[in-house]
């Protein structure tokens, strides 16, 4: 069963959400990632992590970043309250992990290339959860 997510901005996760201890996992994993670093998101709560690539500041075409015209951000991990990640991913890649119940399309989206990922409920799935945040790295990298 898919997780309920917000109707209203900002886009959410509302429940089934990563324990804090699994979410504080998570962003330990993802930051220690080869070529990325944390910064503030341009584009979501001040709750969020943007995970920049330390070899590409601009984007290659604006559909690779949540924030196109700005600095690359081709991921966002939400807070603690909330767990999930805003990404982006091959449209088709997406579509199939929506297909999956692992993701649904960004409420606000401004291309079919972006997508919430619901937070990892347990150890299998951070590691999906991770696995899907290198493939939009790879994206945003060409």
């Amino acid at each position: 069963m898919r997780p309920r997510t917000s109707d209203d901005g900002p886009h959410r996760q509302l429940d089934q959400r990563a324990t804090p201890a699994l979410w504080g996992e998570l962003v330990a994993r993802v930051f220690a990632l080869d070529g990325v670093v944390e910064g503030h998101s341009q584009v979501s709560p001040a709750s969020s992590r943007a995970v920049f690539l330390t070899d590409q500041r601009d984007e290659r075409a604006p559909e690779t970043s949540l924030a196109p015209g700005m600095r690359l951000e081709p991921v966002h991990l939400h807070g603690v309250d909330d767990t999930s990640v805003h990404l982006t991913l091959p449209s088709e890649r997406g579509t199939e992990l929506v297909g999956l119940g692992w993701a649904e399309p960004h409420q606000y989206a401004e291309f079919d290339t972006e997508f919430m990922v619901y937070g990892p409920r347990d150890e299998a799935e951070l590691d999906d959860v991770l696995s899907v945040i290198a493939e939009s790295l790879a994206f945003a990298r060409g």
